[in-house]
């Protein structure tokens, strides 16, 4: 196994390639920015939001940041490291032309399911880790405690969504069918912004500034 933030020869043969270099904010800018916020901090080798105790309005110096590259079809892995009561998340397919991703983005969601509300609020813990937010809840729920790392994949390939979190697959979902619009309607989205079941086929890789201590690391693509 190759060390955190690195490749094997294997996954480098196999198209992986490393999104953060553990020291550096490379490739990563704010959403809607120019630069790296001074909210987030790379430290023991991951990306750390800094918790503003804020909640969802984040903090002032943060924000949601993205990787600057757009991807249409792609397995992305990475792990996450949460902090009590914490909330965060996974974008992908983003757009930039809303004030916040999430209004363009399916997320996965990063949370303590023990201390944080959003556990149990929405309907049948879709708003539990690694549940596709407010849709679609992650079965079966195998988020480790609080300060223990979680590895998770996202799969994108033509519409077909695919969640793996400690090695299950835990949520598989249609992008634009009939069920994925009719899902959506019932759910807290299309009163924000109508269209948003007309999620891109090509987006940006973001990570959600809920006002909480988060961490990632060993984040890695393959293009597919």
């Amino acid at each position: 196994e190759a060390p955190v933030n690195s490749l094997t020869q294997a996954e480098k043969d196999d198209g992986w390639v490393m999104l953060f270099d553990g020291e550096t904010s490379e490739g990563w800018r704010g959403y809607k920015k120019d630069n790296f916020p001074s909210g987030w901090q790379i430290v023991d080798g991951s990306l750390q939001c800094i918790g503003s105790g804020r909640g969802e309005a984040g903090s002032k110096e943060g924000g949601d940041i993205i990787y600057d590259k757009m991807y249409q079809n792609f397995n992305l892995s990475l792990e996450w490291k949460i902090s009590e009561g914490g909330n965060s998340g996974i974008f992908y397919l983003g757009q930039e032309e809303l004030d916040y991703i999430w209004k363009t983005a399916p997320e996965m969601q990063v949370l303590d399911n023990e201390k944080h509300p959003d556990a149990k609020l929405g309907k049948d813990g879709n708003r539990m880790a690694g549940s596709l937010y407010d849709l679609i809840p992650a079965k079966p729920q195998n988020a480790k405690p609080v300060g223990e790392w979680n590895k998770v994949e996202l799969i994108v390939y033509k519409g077909t969504v695919v969640h793996k979190m400690n090695g299950e697959t835990v949520v598989e979902y249609h992008l634009w069918t009939p069920e994925w619009n009719e899902m959506v309607a019932t759910s807290k989205f299309p009163g924000l912004n109508p269209e948003w079941a007309d999620v891109a086929s090509k987006g940006y890789i973001g990570l959600q500034d809920h006002g909480d201590d988060v961490w990632f690391r060993n984040i890695k693509i393959k293009e597919l």
